[in-house]
């Protein structure tokens, strides 16, 4: 069973970008240097402040410039509500 949702994940990377704003933390595990923790800390920040853009992604302990211009292609923020 995790393959198979390994499978998809990688697959839904490979035809869309991974939205910061809506993902959840399977989605956002993911992401190139991204794990369970760090995915949980983002979902933790987007509660009480949406993402503007993914540079925005810096502010969260643990990711660097360098993660984000890594995923930089792969990532989005959609509109905040």
């Amino acid at each position: 069973m995790k393959i198979l949702a390994m499978i998809f994940l990688g697959a839904s990377l490979l035809f869309g970008a991974v939205d910061i704003n809506s993902a959840n933390q399977k989605e956002l595990s993911s992401i190139n240097g991204i794990g369970a923790k760090k995915a949980d800390a983002i979902i933790e920040y987007r509660t009480a402040n949406c993402f503007k853009n993914i540079d925005e992604l810096v502010n969260i302990k643990g990711i660097g410039l360098k993660t984000v211009e890594k995923n930089r292609a792969n990532l989005t923020a959609s509109e905040c509500k």
